[in-house]
């Protein structure tokens, strides 16, 4: 079994480290991760018309191999699919993420668009992140904020997850996304199988144009966040915000049939 290792947060990120380790209990592991931070990028294989992307030697203790990209963690899942890194990989494992990513978030986030990419490509992925005390279930922390993150109860939790998968394989390449509270294993209060929420425990509230000083034409923007508000604990976030392991299998995008204005539209135009 080789595992491929990748996350949105960085070839430095503690929590891709502690996650690689913990995976090697189930096979080979290698990590290929971004050069730098690249949370939010989703599945996105980055600016290719305006970079040059490099691929350099890593050193993580506890890992034979490690290599950092720069680019996104899509793009070097679509890497290693093209052989860059050795023989063909049997699954892609991306996190620890500083933050869950539920709801909306599964949208946008860099560590589930890995596992994504790795579905698209033939492999099934998984994807794991951890809510950050004090910044809310969607929170992205970094810093100080992180001192006191259990990043190896999240890891624990993914590598039975993962050996569960290994021992009993999805008919058809899948994506699992894990989202773990910041707690110690013994203070959870179990696992969820939770959809998808459909809204965010906090959302920008306001977006605003701020004059860049000395840049005549150019503005920063500014957003503001709204107050925190209750999630269905059914849902994936509810689930971690009450101190539940959340479990999620992520669906292809579906076809929806043709509104009847469009429709006809199209019938007139391509008759």
């Amino acid at each position: 079994m080789r595992i491929l290792v990748t996350n949105d947060d960085g070839i430095d990120s503690v929590g891709l480290h502690v996650l690689a380790r913990a995976m090697r209990e189930h096979g080979d592991v290698t990590i290929v991760a971004p050069d730098q931070e690249y949370s939010g990028a989703g599945a996105s294989l980055g600016a290719l018309h305006l970079i040059r992307p490099e691929v350099h030697d890593a050193r993580i203790d506890g890992i034979d191999l490690a290599w950092s990209v720069s680019g996104p963690p899509g793009l070097c899942v679509i890497y290693a699919r093209l052989g860059l890194f050795g023989d063909p990989f049997d699954l892609v494992v991306s996190g620890i993420n500083p933050g869950s990513n539920v709801g909306r978030s599964v949208y946008h986030s860099g560590t589930i668009g890995a596992a994504l990419t790795a579905r698209n490509g033939g492999l099934t992925g998984v994807a794991v992140s951890q809510a950050v005390t004090g910044w809310g279930v969607e929170g992205q922390g970094g810093g100080e904020t992180l001192a006191d993150q259990c990043w190896e109860s999240a890891a624990e939790i993914a590598a039975v997850a993962v050996g569960a998968i290994i021992a009993d394989p999805p008919a058809q390449p899948s994506v699992l996304n894990l989202n773990v509270p910041n707690r110690p294993i013994d203070r959870m209060r179990g696992w969820k199988e939770t959809p998808v929420g459909d809204r965010p425990p906090r959302m920008l509230s306001t977006a605003g144009l701020e004059p860049k000083p000395g840049h005549e034409g150019s503005y920063r923007v500014r957003m503001d966040w709204g107050e925190a508000q209750p999630l269905d604990p059914d849902t994936d976030g509810g689930a971690v915000m009450e101190g539940w392991v959340s479990a999620t299998w992520l669906g292809h995008l579906a076809a929806a049939p043709a509104g009847t204005s469009i429709a006809a539209a199209l019938d007139e135009a391509i008759a």
